[in-house]
Order: C-alpha cells, then structure tokens, then sequence
C-alpha cells in the first residue's frame, strides 16, 4: 500500500500563481499530488494542461481535478443539467490533457426529493457522460464527493451506490465532510474503519487499490459544514483517520484543502510516514 499526499490547489508558498508553479513547489515540499481546482470554471487551454502535464511528469506529481461547484445533475431546469454535464465533460477533457487520473464534482441537491429519486436521476445522468467520455476514449475516473451540508445529495451510501452502479466511476470520499454532515460524529478510529468498510466491501478491490480522499480541518452545525478550517483549530481526528486508513492496507491519493494548505498536507504526510514505519 502507499498514499501520496498533495494540496488542493496550488501551493501558498509558491513562488506565482500558475498550476506549473504549484507543481513544481508541492516537488520542492516534498510532497506527491496535487488537485488543479476549476471550481469557478474550465479555464485552461489544452496547450497549457500539454505543459503542466509535461512539468508534472518530470517532478513526478500526481494530478487530479476538482470540477466547478455549479454541478446540478438533479436540478429542475433541463438546462441546468445539461450544463452540468457539460462542466464535467469539459473537466474530464482537461485531466485528461493534464494527464490526471480523475476528477472531483459534487453530483446534485436534493431539491426535495426523496434519495432514491435523486440517486435514480444522478445514475442516469452521469452515465451518459460516462458513455460520452467512453466513446472519445477518455478513461479518466469520475469521482462523485460526499457532501458536507444534509441538502447536498451525496452521503456515503449514495456516493457508493453511484460508483456501483457505472464503470469508470468511483468515490471521492471527504472525512471533513462526512463529520459536518453528521453533525460531529465519525470522527473516531472505529468509525473511520466503518466508511473504509462500507466502500470496500462495495466496490471492492479496484477502490482499495485507488481511493481518493478529501481531509481538513471544518467547522459544522446542526445544517452542516460552515468552512474548512486547519488542522489545529479544528475537531478533526487526523490521526485516527490516517492509522485506519493503514489497517485497511489501501493506496491512492490524499487531497488536503486546509486553509494552511501545505502545513497541513505535510502534517498529514508527517503523520503517516510516522505510522507505517
């Protein structure tokens, strides 16, 4: 097993602003990956996504994609989720230049209507954009996230369910957000291992030997996440996360979107190293 540990977005402490920059710097961290955030729009061109590819394979970074936050696979309006397929194509045509093995969205509100109906319409949804990004041989992973607010589709049984129910399709899972949306529970070693559980024995080994995870600091009420917070402001229980994490014996990526966002990856990295040696 091995987790690589990278930054949501581009490094504070880079030297500019540009994703080649950040790609660069989370190298000189000492860190593995690193998650180009489109959340306000697909902006880059294919010729810029061809050149962060190429620094990002030199360094030897991994990249992901969040896609943007105007994602509504439920919504009312055709239009709208038209557009949100859309965004996710588009996302997916990027990583793909970029040479990113997935992408992150947030799939749908509940608008509401019951889970199931909601859970029915994302699947449909979302495979045909499966099925779009199949036929241009796009392999790229579609990653569904679990939510932070109990108006957001996107619990972790849902999440799983979609990953089940359509190839090339599995969980982000965020732990900050599983904690907020519960209003404060899973934040325990035993009830980290029960999430870890329940996607294993869903999806099974393709998900053991590739997860994704969201981790930070948050804060929550009783209607869910308010902000992400850092590590060391916040309730969060990192190390229980990180020490069953391990007892699973899984691989892939862990993403942290910290307000003290390296610190905080590199605690998170730290704690890891410290625990599988």
């Amino acid at each position: 097993m091995s987790l690589k540990f990278g930054t949501a977005g581009v490094p504070l402490s880079a030297k500019e602003g540009s994703t080649e920059a950040g790609v660069r710097r989370v190298r000189e961290l000492g860190l593995d990956a690193m998650e180009v955030e489109f959340v306000h729009g697909v902006r880059m061109r294919e010729e810029k996504a061809f050149l962060v590819r190429k620094v990002a394979e030199e360094t030897q970074v991994s990249l992901s994609c969040h896609a943007p936050y105007y994602i509504n696979l439920n919504s009312n309006e055709e239009e709208k989720v038209i557009a949100s397929k859309t965004r996710i194509v588009q996302t997916a045509q990027i990583a793909e230049c970029l040479g990113a093995g997935s992408i992150v969205f947030h799939p749908a509100f509940y608008s509401e209507n019951s889970s199931d109906a909601v859970l029915k319409k994302v699947v449909k949804e979302l495979s045909d954009v499966r099925e779009e990004l199949d036929q241009k041989g796009n392999k790229v992973i579609l990653r569904p996230e679990t939510t932070g607010k109990p108006t957001q589709f996107g619990d972790l049984e849902e999440t799983i369910q979609i990953s089940k129910e359509i190839l090339g399709v599995l969980p982000c899972i965020d732990f900050s957000h599983l904690h907020a949306r519960s209003n404060g529970l899973y934040n325990s070693y035993d009830e980290f291992c029960s999430i870890l559980d329940k996607a294993a024995e869903g999806l099974g080994q393709v998900w053991v030997e590739n997860a994704h995870f969201h981790i930070s600091g948050i804060e929550y009420g009783p209607k869910g996440e308010k902000k992400h917070l850092i590590l060391q402001e916040a309730d969060f229980k990192a190390e229980q996360l990180i020490k069953a994490i391990i007892s699973f014996g899984i691989s892939g990526t862990v993403i942290c979107e910290s307000p003290n966002l390296e610190g905080d990856t590199l605690t998170l990295q730290k704690i890891y190293q410290g625990l599988i040696v």
